[in-house]
This record gives C-alpha cells, sequence and structure tokens, in this order.
C-alpha cells in the first residue's frame, strides 16, 4: 500500500479544517495510507516571501526531518508544495535527504494523476464548475499549460474533474491570470490585491460559474471573502471537497 505523509498549510489548519478531512477521506479511497504528523508547522513561506530568511530556515529544516523518512509527502497547496520543492534549496541545498524530499514531494491533484496514475473518476456532480488556476500550481509545478507558452493545452485538475457525471466547467475569458492574494501582498497591496480578486470573481460571473474551486485554499479564501462581503452567491470548495461530495472513485 503507499503510504504519504500528510502535510496541512496553516491556513488549512486554522480555517478550513473541513478541507483537510476531505483530503484524507479522498486519499484514503484512493487505497492509500495516510499519515499527519502532529509536529508539522507552517513550510515558512510567509517569512522567505518577506524577505525574513532567519525566519524562514529554521521551519525548513525542520519539514526536512519531519517527512524526510515518508514514501511520499502530500500536500493540498501548489504554492506549499512549490515553496518545498522550487525554493527550499536556499536553506537546505546540502542536508542529507533533501533531493529525495524534492522528488516524493506533491501536491494533491499532481499526486493523485501522476503517482496513483488516476485519469478519470466515477461520481456526480451535478453544477457548472469555474477553476482557479493558482500561480504557483500553474507556473512552478506545472498543473497545466499557461498562456504565455505555445504547448498543446493540459490541465492535470479539469481533465480529472471533467470525467464526473453531470459536472460543466466553466470556460473563462483570462484562464489562467492572477488572483490577486500572493500572501503578504494581500495585506501591503490591499487595493491592488482586492481589484484582481473582483476581475476574477466577474470573469467567473460572467460565464456562469456556480461552484468556484482550486487547488490552493489560500487564493480561494481571497475570493471567497470578496465573495463575502458583497453577499454574492458563488459557492467556494476546495477541489478535494468536490470530489469527495461526488463520491468519486477511480475508474
Amino acid at each position: 500500500m503507499t503510504k504519504v505523509g500528510l502535510f496541512i498549510p496553516c491556513y488549512v489548519d486554522q480555517c478550513y479544517p473541513q478541507v483537510g478531512l476531505a483530503v484524507v477521506e479522498l486519499l484514503e479511497r484512493l487505497g492509500v495510507e495516510v499519515d499527519f504528523p502532529e509536529a508539522q508547522t507552517c513550510c515558512g513561506q510567509p517569512m522567505a516571501n518577506t524577505g525574513c530568511d532567519a525566519d524562514a530556515a529554521p521551519l525548513a529544516e525542520k519539514f526536512l526531518q519531519i517527512f524526510k523518512d515518508y514514501q511520499y509527502v502530500v500536500c493540498p497547496s501548489g504554492s506549499c508544495t512549490a515553496m518545498v520543492r522550487h525554493h527550499y534549496d536556499h536553506y537546505l541545498h546540502d542536508r542529507p535527504g533533501f533531493k529525495e524530499l524534492k522528488r516524493k514531494m506533491f501536491e494533491l491533484m499532481e499526486f493523485i494523476h501522476d503517482v496513483l496514475g488516476v485519469r478519470s473518476f466515477r461520481g456526480r456532480f451535478p453544477h457548472k464548475v469555474g477553476i482557479h488556476q493558482s500561480c504557483h500550481g500553474l507556473r512552478e509545478l506545472r498543473l497545466g499549460s499557461s498562456s504565455e507558452t505555445v504547448v498543446p493545452p493540459f490541465s492535470k485538475v479539469s481533465s480529472l474533474l471533467a470525467t464526473l457525471d453531470g459536472i460543466e466547467l466553466t470556460r473563462l475569458d483570462r484562464p489562467d491570470e492572477c488572483c490577486g492574494f500572493g500572501g503578504t501582498f494581500a495585506v501591503g497591496e490591499e487595493a491592488v490585491s482586492c481589484m484582481m480578486g473582483n476581475d476574477r470573481i466577474f470573469d467567473h460571473e460572467k460565464n456562469g460559474t456556480a461552484v468556484l474551486t482550486g487547488v490552493d485554499m489560500s487564493c480561494l479564501m481571497h475570493l471567497e471573502g470578496l465573495l463575502r462581503r458583497q453577499k454574492k452567491p458563488l459557492r467556494v470548495m476546495h477541489v478535494a471537497e468536490i470530489l469527495v461530495e461526488a463520491k468519486a472513485h477511480p475508474v
């Protein structure tokens, strides 16, 4: 049986624990043994993004020590996964076990698609779903093709969701534009961040999205906050929640 160490981002742990539970249910439904090491903390991305290397470094070291012995490490966040795979080199480049950790660190949908080899699900979700392609997942993990690259279009997330009965995926005018969250950017540049988020919401509204989803709850948290303040009816769900609600099983 495949065994994974599950890393849950801070904002999921504190604000969206139901997403973490959905991830566990989904992985176990796929035949994966899930372990959640309780000693885990923040991956250090907020500190690294603001130039606080001295604060980020011990968190990177702790992450390595906690997760280095697992067969795979899975995280329901493109940004946290990208932090480990692409930005921990600054802190851990010469540490024993780090190269192996990078090779076995996966975002949730990437793990399902690339490691487990799932290509379709049996399940039902009769809603029009708009996918927000977060920047880290798209451009650092290559979960899909981005509009600035000349490659055949693909999306690991949409290709899996599209196999559910009853689902309709929204065709957006700008399918891979940033939502404006950017972690501390949303604090330092609040007005710009909110304008960018509202642009994304307008694109979904214009094209009929009923459920807004993605692989990064941080981006979805930003968009959900804007939706709530404006009392707009779009439902926001992490992709794992959709697959659990759909009672999805691999075909």
